[in-house]
């Protein structure tokens, strides 16, 4: 056995170490393209993806605040302000 086979502080066990784990592009042209294809096709596949599921969200959030508001009274008078108000005495404001 080399007397470099344990030597974990050389130049070449670093470069087999960066290299072991980089990844590495086809060399045949053809393999290249339809590899290149297949990940914009799994990119798009995973956008439309995203966008469904964002807009179904968006549609139960929508049906969910219509179901809700579905048995509350309106307001028959346009002028009616619908709210809940508290009587403040004169001592209670501060004096100017």
């Amino acid at each position: 056995m080399s007397v470099r086979s344990f030597r974990f502080d050389s130049h070449l066990f670093n470069a087999r170490m960066r290299s072991a784990f980089a990844p590495r592009k086809p060399r045949h042209r053809v393999l290249r393209v339809v590899l290149g294809l297949v990940g914009l096709a799994l990119l798009a596949a995973l956008v439309v993806f995203g966008v469904v599921v964002g807009a179904a969200m968006l549609a139960a959030g929508v049906a969910y605040r219509l179901w809700r508001g579905r048995n509350k009274p309106l307001a028959r008078d346009p002028r009616v302000v619908d709210a809940d108000y508290r009587v403040v005495g004169k001592l209670a404001l501060p004096s100017r």
